[in-house]
């Protein structure tokens, strides 16, 4: 029987995206449980009522279900990249906080009440990507030399912000982030956690992500 832990997944979350991202360089493999948001399965909301992904339950039956908790535990268990030493919380709070809230907005326009438009959503999320952007002139990631923790909780929303109009931001002036961006969605780190899956339903077989088979 495997004792991998199950990891329920969204494959475009980007919360989830930066979850397995974490577990897949801490060379864990987790049963995957693709859901699909408008019919969240019961064990899910089981799990965690919150019914957010991701949702990770760990082999005795613990629960993790905060993207960022995920992550630190992962590499708590193994960081062969050290990528907790480069962890820059207030930059990540800026990043979930501020940059998420006119990502949305920016992204669905219309869809919040009161908002200013999308124009000046896209604006406003544009001027919390220049400090990124100096950053990256002293080093090629934001935590120095080689990728770390700060990148991969980031990447995500910047892939999403990005892809609202692929042309408009190849245009804007970021080219050090534009190139941190496109060498981070080129790696193999991923490639390999963006397998497409259908989402899971209870019987179904399991689904298994990760760098190495499950232990048994």
């Amino acid at each position: 029987m495997s004792t991998a832990p199950v990891l329920y997944s969204f494959r475009r979350c980007p919360y989830a995206m930066r979850a397995r991202m974490a577990l897949w360089v801490a060379g864990m493999t987790v049963t995957l449980r693709e859901v699909k948001l408008a019919a969240k399965p019961p064990a899910l909301l089981a799990a965690s009522p919150k019914g957010t992904v991701p949702v990770l339950v760990l082999a005795g039956g613990s629960v993790i279900d905060q993207s960022l908790d995920i992550m630190r535990w992962a590499l708590a268990q193994n960081d062969p990249e050290g990528w907790l030493a480069r962890d820059d919380a207030p930059l990540i709070a800026a990043n979930d906080g501020p940059f998420k809230h006119h990502l949305d907005r920016a992204k669905y326009p219309g869809r919040y009440e009161g908002d200013d438009g999308a124009t000046d959503h896209r604006a406003a999320a544009l001027a919390l990507l220049a400090p990124l952007e100096a950053r990256l002139a002293d080093a090629p990631f934001l935590g120095g030399e080689a990728r770390g923790f700060t990148d991969i909780a980031l990447l995500p929303f910047i892939r999403q912000f990005a892809a609202i109009d692929p042309a408009w931001f190849a245009a804007q002036p970021l080219p050090r982030l534009q190139e941190w961006l496109d060498g981070l969605l080129a790696s193999d780190l991923f490639a390999g956690i963006m397998p497409k899956f259908a989402p899971w339903q209870e019987g179904d077989a399991p689904v298994f992500l990760g760098p190495a088979p499950p232990r048994t």
